[in-house]
């Protein structure tokens, strides 16, 4: 099996609910398989080491695992325009897999959630393919020849699935079916690339 690997932080929710979507995009294509991963919450002070297993939810990511992934495909909420430091703390640790060349030619796409409409979607996008453009990967985007992507009035971009966040209640929050078909195609879309890639290195 093609192995996509789906990394995100989440803080409230929306973007662990868009990697779930994600998730489903790659499932649905034959022959790949999604791991859901997170990373731990970083802190500004000293503070205990985080536990090795989270208290719910998927296992936190190791570096072995992203070695090993065909595809991958990470997410962020939005901070200032950027990707959230936990994400970054995780992806500034991989210089012994851009100097090993481990995942050049790898597939991978970008997703993040924000708290408004014009709260730095495109931006913190972007911020996480750059690592990935490092690293010598194949960057993933969403065609506008996908429906959702003309008819959306919430996220959707271009540059990778978006959810707009606004009006979601704490810990519960609420896609809506353009935001959850872009996801599932972002997945989709990445799935079929490692698939294809995987094919010709075998």
């Amino acid at each position: 099996m093609t192995d996509v690997l789906v990394l995100y932080y989440s803080r409230n929710g929306a973007t662990a609910e868009l990697a779930r979507q994600v998730a489903r995009g790659v499932e649905s294509v034959p022959g790949a398989s999604a791991r859901l991963r997170t990373v731990p919450p970083v802190s500004a002070v000293t503070a205990p080491a985080a536990p090795t297993v989270p208290d719910s939810g998927p296992p936190y990511a190791t570096y072995d695992e992203l070695r090993a992934c065909d595809g991958l495909v990470i997410g962020s909420p939005t901070r200032f325009g950027n990707m959230a430091a936990p994400l970054k703390y995780f992806l500034d640790g991989t210089s012994a897999l851009w100097l090993n060349g481990r995942l050049d030619r790898k597939p991978a796409g970008v997703f993040t959630s924000t708290g408004s409409m014009h709260g730095g979607q495109e931006s913190t996008l972007l911020s996480m393919m750059l690592p990935l453009l490092h690293h010598g990967m194949y960057i993933v985007g969403l065609p506008f020849t996908a429906e959702a992507m003309n008819r959306t009035r919430t996220g959707g971009s271009p540059y990778g699935a978006t959810h707009f966040a606004a009006g979601d209640a704490p810990d519960s929050p609420t896609l809506s079916d353009h935001e959850k078909e872009l996801a599932r195609l972002l997945g989709r879309r990445v799935a079929e690339l490692a698939v294809a890639v995987a094919g010709r290195r075998s």
